[in-house]
């Protein structure tokens, strides 16, 4: 089945463009040219990847990408911006944000940058190689065959990290993830959940350690 891919971008001749140079490629592709539809549309249809421009009518492309993440953390995305200056990159990259492009571009650099995106999203399906698999039907986790024994929040934390194995979530991004609500939690309660993951994991696998902490920063999944 192809990848379906949505790009999100007001200018209508080039949203046009992008969607036949990827379509050229194999990809499923869908258009959309205001930001306030974009959350609807993808809980109903899905996407592997969305191209989010940054400046949209209805909703901006920094709030939808925070939304996104927290609600469908396995989608790539990969945010079109004519805005350049530093703060709105890094931040772009901090909502969850997989790769930026800058306006102007061409659109076989476009093509080239879903591409790449996209295979960093298979690779991140290799812990499952190692044992680890992730159930979303029943919210379990498994671990050379043995039930983690998660509950929900710890699968969704989980969840998160493994997705993207190497990438370094900071608390508020994995609070987001973990409670879509908007409750308020404090830092020490990922600490708490990442910790009894921990212990659970170390039952199966005493002597590895998956989940690390990053200093000043949050926590990161990698299997070394």
């Amino acid at each position: 089945m192809a990848e379906r891919l949505l790009v999100v971008e007001d200018e209508v001749k080039l949203a046009g463009l992008l969607r036949d140079y990827l379509a050229q490629e194999g990809y499923a592709v869908s258009m959309l040219h205001r930001g306030d539809q974009v959350e609807e549309w993808v809980d109903e249809h899905g996407a592997d990847l969305v191209l989010l421009d940054l400046m949209l009518p209805g909703k901006g492309g920094l709030d939808i990408c925070k939304a996104l993440r927290a609600a469908h953390p396995d989608i790539a995305i990969i945010m079109v911006t004519a805005r350049v200056d530093e703060i709105d990159r890094l931040l772009g990259l901090e909502l969850g944000a997989d790769d930026y492009i800058c306006k102007p571009f061409s659109p076989r650099e476009v093509v080239a940058r879903v591409k790449a995106v996209l295979r960093r999203g298979r690779r991140a399906a290799a812990p499952q190689e190692h044992g680890l698999v992730m159930d979303d039907a029943g919210f379990k986790a498994s671990l050379n065959g043995r039930d983690l024994g998660l509950t929900a929040v710890e699968y969704q934390l989980l969840k998160v990290l493994v997705a993207q194995p190497g990438r370094i979530y900071s608390r508020d991004q994995l609070m987001d993830a973990m409670y879509r609500d908007e409750r308020v939690v404090s830092d020490r309660t990922v600490d708490s959940h990442v910790k009894k993951i921990r212990k659970k994991i170390s039952d199966v696998l005493p002597d590895r350690e998956i989940i690390y902490s990053v200093y000043g920063v949050g926590y990161k999944y990698e299997w070394s």
